[in-house]
């Protein structure tokens, strides 16, 4: 994107600027040039945007390769918060993380640049903590409130963090493959943690369907 003046000569805001656009234009930018070495005010000006406009999407430069995930917390949050009571607290938690999920097989490039930014920018990796705590906690508040514990009790902790390691590893090789939607991974991952990885479960990995 190029930046846009208005008529006085000042710099706007273009039209349909998002988060996810300063998302991806950012991840351009710290694949080409270095995390450390762009600044907030490079990825505003390649956006068309005020360095105040930058930060009322994002409190930090870290931030920036968070949006989606963050989202999909948020989304996630919300489909449980509306689950029927009547649906398996395992089944609600795969149909909600199915359902906030977007990824199919063309997104996997992206999804490796930000990966490999993760991993090697310790800055990046330290800031992972936080929001995976998010999305944990987004499931056991959930676990809690179906079975009457507290959120931070054993079994909605254990749910939380096993739930988020199911996708984590989902999500890792459908990235070494991308032959398929992630959901394909998501949903083959959690239903084996739902079926307590019995060994017939084990024995093959996923399959995409025809004509996904």
């Amino acid at each position: 994107m190029t930046q846009r003046t208005t008529g006085a000569g000042r710099r706007g805001r273009p039209p349909g600027t998002s988060a996810r656009e300063l998302e991806v234009i950012a991840l351009r930018l710290f694949t080409e040039r270095g995390f450390h070495e762009t600044t907030v005010d490079d990825i505003a000006a390649a956006a068309g945007v005020s360095r105040r406009t930058f930060f009322r999407y994002y409190e930090a430069k870290s931030d920036v390769l968070w949006n989606e995930f963050d989202h999909e917390v948020e989304t996630i949050t919300g489909l449980l918060a509306a689950a029927p009571d009547a649906l398996p607290v395992m089944d609600a938690v795969r149909e909600a993380v199915l359902a906030a999920n977007h990824y199919r097989a063309e997104d996997v490039p992206e999804l490796r640049m930000r990966m490999s930014l993760l991993s090697s920018v310790p800055e990046l990796a330290a800031s992972a903590a936080r929001h995976y705590d998010a999305w944990e906690r987004a499931v056991s508040a959930y676990v809690g409130r179906r079975t009457g514990q507290p959120a931070d009790s054993l079994y909605p902790l254990t749910v939380g963090r096993a739930v988020l390691a199911a996708c984590r590893a989902g999500y890792e090789r459908w990235s070494a493959r991308a032959d398929a939607d992630l959901t394909v991974y998501l949903d083959a991952a959690l239903r084996a943690l739902a079926a307590g990885f019995a060994d017939p479960v084990l024995t093959a990995e996923p399959q995409p369907v025809a004509g996904d």
